[in-house]
């Protein structure tokens, strides 16, 4: 007899393979049949009150397609009733298998008359049965019960672990289908349509068809606020990967200790706290996009390896030296002048190349005045429907207001000031018509500011009113002198720290300072 401990360590191995469940078995049998001199063996999977046939060999084709109840074949109910191995050397209880053996002399009724067999148990459970069929009486007499527990054993396992795989593999498929329709219902929510009638967003729109059509590599560039994103979301919406996931990682948010493992993964042990093995966004997002935004945030030590998933299309899990290889399309985006930073040696020049394969700009929403009613209508819709109101409009004033409003903030901001806006139209009143007028607008223009601009006093009348202006000021200086107030205060509040300043506006400090110096605001601190 062949000594089991080779077989035995080939089944353990399996275990842990990525097989198919029918592999899994045959595997298994087949290291039995090694070790045991039977003619046949088969594992069973207990269901519904039956003994299913998973796998044979030995047996009949026939075999797979039958069932066994326990009730009607005595020597799998006393199996079953058993907590070690049973042996049967003679005759009396008929076999479950007599007739189909495989190696008899084709009587449909030939005896099978060595059997053992073992049930299986998994946590204590009865799972399922293992058995071993020989047509001679004595071919199991040097087979001691360890070596067939331990087969039984080892079978519980693998039905176990089988089982698991079959599990995964089904919810993996459940969620990806869910994962497809969230993608949807996400890009319909979010938007991943460019909304417009300027030749700024008819020329946005042309490059987005453009590019989706090809698997090039895009720099999406634009001020905080533009609609960058959207403007990846639209690309990966209309490429031949919309059915494979867009993925979204904010390298301002990744901290440099982390970075590493969440573009890339890591494999168990790589650092400490990696008690398991992880991957990294890279591999989430293999077959589909994956959206760098503020890139020129990334850490300098990992942009040479981003540069060589991107020329090669390897990555390597933190921990291992092995390289996989994965299919993304990267889109980047950054509201930084990526050439000053590779001047001031903040970014490596050959990454910025690479990256920068086609840029496509994202214009400000100053530089495209005559969307502002679309996207007006857009966000307002948006409103309603997240504050559960009635028809949102807005008076002529208040489209007048918008209309002379740099937007520093650009698109966000207006998107922000029209949902503040409606909020405060409302009154708390769901489902109630709305007018936003420009007292509204100028209220939600100060929101972030209420303690340095308080909000107009209501009327007599109800409605709020607009600050005092002088007689004859036209509304476009009117609004600068508005906002030049505005960020002296909150520059005074500050302390003269722009940075402060910027976050108590909800802006970018970027966008700030711009602001700032064209409204001809003296630079503090």
């Amino acid at each position: 007899m062949t000594s089991p401990s080779t077989p035995l360590l080939d089944i353990a191995t399996d275990l842990t393979a990525n097989l198919a469940a029918s592999d899994r078995y045959q595997r298994l049998l087949g290291a039995v049949q090694r070790v045991v001199p039977c003619d046949a063996t088969a594992i069973l999977r207990l269901q519904d009150g039956e003994l299913v046939p998973l796998a044979a060999a030995g047996l009949l084709p026939e075999v797979m397609g039958r069932r066994f109840p326990p009730a009607e074949h005595p020597r799998l109910g006393r199996i079953l009733s058993e907590v070690g191995p049973v042996r049967f050397r003679d005759a009396v209880l008929p076999d479950p298998f007599d007739g189909l053996m495989a190696e008899g002399d084709g009587d449909a009724l030939e005896r099978v008359h060595a059997c053992v067999g073992c049930a299986l148990r998994v946590g204590g459970e009865i799972v399922g049965a293992l058995t071993m069929d020989a047509l001679d009486p004595v071919a199991f007499d040097g087979v001691d019960d360890e070596a067939i527990a331990t087969f039984a054993a080892l079978a519980g396992a693998a039905m176990h672990t089988a089982g698991l795989f079959e599990a995964l593999e089904r919810s993996a498929h459940h969620q990806g289908r869910i994962a497809a329709q969230l993608l949807r219902d996400a890009q319909q929510r979010e938007g991943a349509e460019i909304l417009g009638i300027s030749a700024g967003a008819r020329r946005q729109r042309e490059e987005v068809e453009l590019l989706s059509g090809s698997d090039l590599t895009v720099l999406i560039l634009g001020e905080t606020g533009v609609g960058k994103e959207v403007a990846a979301r639209a690309i990966h919406a209309r490429s031949p990967r919309r059915e494979r996931p867009l993925i979204y990682v904010n390298c301002a948010a990744l901290p440099e200790s982390v970075a590493e493992s969440e573009l890339f993964g890591h494999v168990r042990g790589a650092f400490t706290g990696a008690v398991d093995t992880r991957p990294g966004k890279f591999e989430v997002a293999d077959g589909g996009t994956l959206l760098l935004d503020e890139i020129g945030e990334l850490p300098l030590s990992l942009q040479p390896k981003l540069l060589r998933v991107l020329q090669f299309g390897e990555i390597q899990r933190l921990g291992t030296e092995r390289s996989i290889r994965v299919d993304v399309r990267v889109l980047a985006a950054t509201n930084r002048d990526l050439s000053e930073e590779v001047r001031a040696g903040r970014f490596r020049a050959d990454l910025f190349h690479r990256l920068s394969v086609y840029p496509l700009r994202v214009p400000p929403l100053r530089e495209r005045p005559g969307d502002i009613d679309v996207l007006s209508g857009y966000f307002l819709d948006q409103a309603r429907i997240r504050l559960g109101l009635g028809p949102v409009r807005l008076t002529a004033e208040a489209r007048a207001l918008l209309a002379g409003y740099p937007w520093p903030g650009n698109i966000r901001e207006l998107q922000h000031v029209l949902l503040r806006a409606a909020l405060r139209a409302s009154g708390g009143r769901r489902l109630a018509p709305v007018v936003i007028d420009a007292g509204h607008l100028a209220g939600a223009l100060d929101a972030p500011l209420e303690e340095a601009a308080p909000r107009p006093e209501p009327t007599a009348a109800g409605a709020l009113a607009l600050p005092a202006l002088p007689p004859g000021m036209p509304l476009r200086e009117a609004t600068d002198a508005f906002q030049r107030r505005v960020i002296e205060a909150a520059l005074a509040a500050a302390g003269g720290n722009w940075a402060e300043a910027a976050r108590r506006l909800g802006l970018d400090r970027g966008n700030l300072h711009r602001l700032g110096r064209r409204l001809g605001v003296v630079r503090q601190g």
